[in-house]
């Protein structure tokens, strides 16, 4: 059973990642809340993200990462991972990247989302574990985690259901995409089909139509 094991949001800030570093505003260090949360569109009210070119957008507007990698990332890091690490709204808790397909709906609450695309992971999970290859390894692993979209606004509980309502068209998996971005960068036939596919987001589609 997949449950949403924590909540978390933060407002953006400048925060020196390293020390004696130059600030920059940021939105990654999410905290988990206890109180209910409206989600609209463009994510949660009282979050947000640093640099709105890259983050953000109706496309990313919750971000999810997978609890069942915190052993993982435990052992490999060698230190204790909460919810929030990895910048994500949504803790979730008995899914992973091979279960959850590209267009997959869910009810969250009062909301409903739908999976958008895979997590990218950027240079900023870098500096937060304080290892240089931590994206790099995020990537390789493909526990990266994934966005959705808002397809109905609502107040979201710490501790509301996360249920899916509607299967994803094709039933192409986060991992799926995954593979196809960063490993068979070339398998035609896989980007013919990922850059047709309407419930991936637009930015991810005009990817693998570049490619092609």
């Amino acid at each position: 059973m997949v449950k949403l094991d924590s909540l978390n949001i933060t407002l953006p800030e400048k925060i020196s990642l390293n020390s004696g570093a130059k600030k920059i505003l940021t939105g990654i260090f999410k905290k988990p809340v206890n109180e209910k949360i409206f989600l609209d569109e463009l994510g949660f009210r009282g979050d947000g993200v640093g640099d709105s070119r890259i983050h953000g957008g109706k496309d990313l507007a919750v971000c999810a990462y997978f609890v069942d990698h915190f052993p993982h990332w435990k052992k490999e890091l060698d230190r204790e991972i909460k919810p929030g690490a990895f910048g994500e709204n949504l803790s979730l808790a008995g899914i992973n990247e091979t279960q959850m397909n590209i267009g997959d709906i869910y009810r969250l609450g009062e909301a409903e989302i739908e999976v958008s695309q895979p997590r990218q992971p950027c240079h900023k999970l870098n500096k937060v574990f304080d290892l240089q290859a931590m994206a790099c390894k995020v990537q390789t692993t493909g526990y990266t985690g994934c966005y959705f979209r808002v397809k109905k606004t609502g107040w979201v509980m710490p501790g509301s259901v996360f249920e899916k309502i509607q299967e994803g068209l094709g039933k192409i998996s986060i991992e799926m995409v995954n593979m196809l971005m960063f490993k068979k960068k070339n398998n035609t036939d896989l980007l013919r089909n990922f850059a047709s596919l309407q419930a991936l987001s637009i930015q991810w589609r005009k990817k693998f139509q570049k490619r092609l």
